[in-house]
């Protein structure tokens, strides 16, 4: 099956490079464009597509509050990639608290931006570990009064924090000497207990409640 993607940029040019990087691979297909914010939530809502490539700055409505809707509002919402211009920006942070998957420049290769799609499709997060931290640092309303510990059991904190540092099943797995599937069940129940809809917004709640220190 084809991956099914929706691109909301308010610039011709780019939604234009774009699909035609995307539909030169043989498994994806852009379903829909939309120039505005505005435009891209019924637009997603009538298609439902897997993936959204979601400008941050659009005119209406921005990509931060067309991404909230589309989460908040839809029972099961494709994966959003918030695309910017510049990584350590307020904008970004808030794509993510928002539900964002992940972000990805705009003058990022032709080859990550295949990789991203095809990694966010997957229910992976497209986390740049550097990026996430210098964004947390700058903008994370940090709130002690909302502790993982007591949540969390010892090994399922430690599972967070690498998540944090970027790695994946497979690398946590080799970290902590353990099989995939075991982290797997790890990680399913730290996404519970935190309410969170994937490793990003789990992230993200660990640097905002002090769990995860930036630096």
């Amino acid at each position: 099956m084809n991956l099914r993607i929706v691109l909301a940029d308010d610039e011709r040019m780019v939604r234009t490079a774009l699909r035609a990087i995307l539909e030169s691979e043989p498994d994806m297909e852009v379903v829909g464009e939309a120039a505005t914010g505005a435009e891209a939530i019924p637009l997603v809502r009538e298609l439902r597509p897997d993936v959204v490539l979601m400008d941050v700055r659009m005119p209406e409505i921005d990509g931060i509050r067309a991404t909230e809707q589309l989460v908040r509002t839809m029972t099961d919402p494709p994966r959003i990639v918030v695309v910017t211009t510049f990584e350590n920006d307020a904008y970004v942070y808030e794509a993510l608290r928002a539900g964002a998957s992940g972000f990805l420049l705009k003058r990022a290769g032709a080859d990550q931006l295949v990789q991203a799609v095809r990694l966010v499709s997957r229910g992976d997060s497209l986390l740049f570990p550097a990026a996430v931290r210098a964004l947390a640092a700058r903008y994370a309303p940090v709130d002690p009064s909302q502790a993982l510990r007591d949540r969390l059991t010892e090994r399922e904190a430690e599972v967070l924090r690498l998540m944090a540092s970027g790695l994946s099943n497979a690398e946590i797995a080799e970290r902590l000497g353990l099989g995939p599937e075991t982290v797997k069940t790890h990680v399913a129940r730290v996404l519970a207990k935190l309410g969170a809809r994937d490793r990003t917004q789990a992230v993200i709640a660990a640097y905002e409640c002090g769990f995860v220190v930036p630096g």
